[in-house]
């Protein structure tokens, strides 16, 4: 399973609409850093829209595909790092000319702990 995220600001993120939909689900025990990631997603249709970790405070991991402005898509929301190489399906391949990881992204070091 995969998903393209990106990570915005906080202070960045903008609701159009839909913000009193969302709940929430939090947990650590299978997040591999001992971070608590909540969960928001749409009260209606279940969509999962957005990830907050604690160990990015101030950040937002949002799903690609609820950004609905597709300009962004090609220009600024392009991908820089692919991580969890490791465990990609073997049909799919890399993204080309990005930082490939095994592991994931580690929040002050910026870079993976298991960069390829």
């Amino acid at each position: 399973m995969f998903a393209t995220n990106v990570t915005v600001a906080d202070s960045h993120l903008t609701h159009v609409r839909g913000l009193e939909t969302l709940k929430t689900f939090a947990q650590s025990a299978t997040i591999a850093t001992g971070n608590v990631m909540t969960n928001h997603f749409c009260s209606n249709c279940g969509t999962l829209m957005y990830r907050r970790s604690s160990g990015f405070p101030g950040l937002t991991i949002a799903r690609l595909g609820t950004v609905d402005d597709f300009h962004l898509h090609e220009t600024k929301l392009k991908p820089t790092v692919e991580q969890y190489v490791k465990d990609r399906a073997g049909w799919l391949s890399g993204v080309e000319g990005v930082t490939q990881l095994e592991g994931s992204f580690t929040a002050g070091s910026g870079r993976g702990a298991s960069k390829l």
